[in-house]
């Protein structure tokens, strides 16, 4: 049997049924709407475009840093039979001239913010990349927001942002902190925690399917190593029940995922969905910035509220404002220098819990020799 993403099921490996979204109350929320999709033709983006597209929104906007995803997810839409205005933006978040132009155009009313870089070990070796894209994008999007007057504003974030060991995960949960700092009243700021989200961007599934389909063997990382999955239909739906949901004073959600799952018994599930057989498994050891376990909650946060329609919201330590834009102004001069010395200075002062790796730290050790 060739296994793809077409043919896999992954009721049988996550045990749990998806949740249902209510789709006359998203309708609802939606319709006659403006709405933005950052990184809009990414695997969650698009994923959320088609979706919301069926919502009837008065215009979808896609916003997009490639070319190809942009037109994947173009191309989809133009396929469908709604009679719904989309606007593909070819553009970062981090450019600020795009992003006003964005908000001086089309006025939107809801923002999903799915454009992230993501790529753990890929990120250790690209720090000021990730920090441009996933910590000034957000702030950049979110000061628009709360200056237009958007109503809603959501970010897609990750268990990696709790109590971080990464610089990916460092700067989503400074992102985090930015809409924490920059929501108000009138523009509802709030971030959604995801787990692995299964046949994503960044999803090992496709590379244990490529070793699967060679003969093997399967890489794993650790027989330990654990994450907490979601397929995509659960991921969706949560994404849009967050931003529907009236429980956004405390600013940060995550779903309920049931228990966590070895990262070896997925490669194991996957080896016989496809019913090859000699196919072995090997342990490589944990990358750069990876973790053995993840969570969703730190030990500086609380759950604030019972599960929610699926969600639980927390209260979580925040920067005031001033104390956030004088430590983007620190991140973003050293950036400016190529000062990772700087940078991780400013960052682990702004996430205390942040715990940089071995790695950054000999690359400051050989630039100050």
């Amino acid at each position: 049997m060739t296994l793809n993403f077409d043919n896999l099921r992954w009721d049988g490996f996550l045990r749990r049924s998806t949740p249902r979204h209510d789709v006359a109350e998203l309708a609802k929320f939606h319709a006659g709407k403006n709405i933005l999709v950052t990184g809009a033709g990414g695997s969650i983006g698009s994923a959320l475009s088609q979706v919301i597209f069926d919502l009837g929104p008065r215009t979808l906007v896609l916003l997009d840093a490639s070319e190809q995803n942009l037109f994947g997810i173009q191309t989809q839409l133009s396929k469908l039979p709604a009679p719904v205005r989309h606007v593909p933006i070819l553009g970062s978040i981090a450019d600020e001239r795009c992003v006003r132009d964005i908000f001086e155009r089309y006025r939107p009313e809801v923002i999903y913010h799915a454009a992230a870089l993501k790529h753990v070990p890929l990120m250790e070796m690209n720090t000021f990349a990730v920090m441009q894209n996933n910590v000034f994008g957000s702030f950049t999007l979110a000061t628009m927001a709360r200056r237009f007057h958007t109503g809603r504003l959501i970010m897609i974030s990750t268990d990696k942002a709790v109590n971080p060991r990464s610089i990916m995960g460092a700067s989503k949960r400074l992102a985090e902190l930015v809409l924490l700092a920059l929501g108000d009243d009138v523009t509802r700021m709030s971030s959604i925690r995801l787990g692995n989200v299964l046949g994503s961007e960044g999803s090992v599934v496709p590379l244990f399917l490529e070793q699967i389909h060679s003969g093997g063997p399967v890489t794993v990382t650790d027989a330990e190593v654990e994450r907490y999955f979601m397929s995509m239909e659960e991921t969706v739906s949560c994404i849009l029940r967050a931003a529907a949901s009236s429980f956004t004073d405390c600013g940060i959600c995550f779903p309920d995922m049931g228990e966590p799952i070895k990262i070896v018994d997925l490669a194991r599930y996957l080896i016989e969905k496809s019913s090859a057989e000699g196919i072995s498994i090997t342990y490589t050891g944990l990358r750069t910035g990876d973790k053995l376990h993840e969570e969703f909650v730190s030990d500086r946060e609380i759950i604030a509220h019972e599960l929610v329609d699926g969600l639980q919201w927390i209260e979580s330590p925040r920067l005031s404002e001033p104390e956030l834009e004088e430590g983007v102004a620190e991140l973003v001069a050293a950036t400016g220098e190529m000062n990772l010395a700087k940078l991780l200075a400013t960052l682990t002062r702004l996430v205390p819990e942040y715990q940089t790796s071995a790695y950054l730290l000999n690359q400051v050790a050989q630039a100050t020799t």
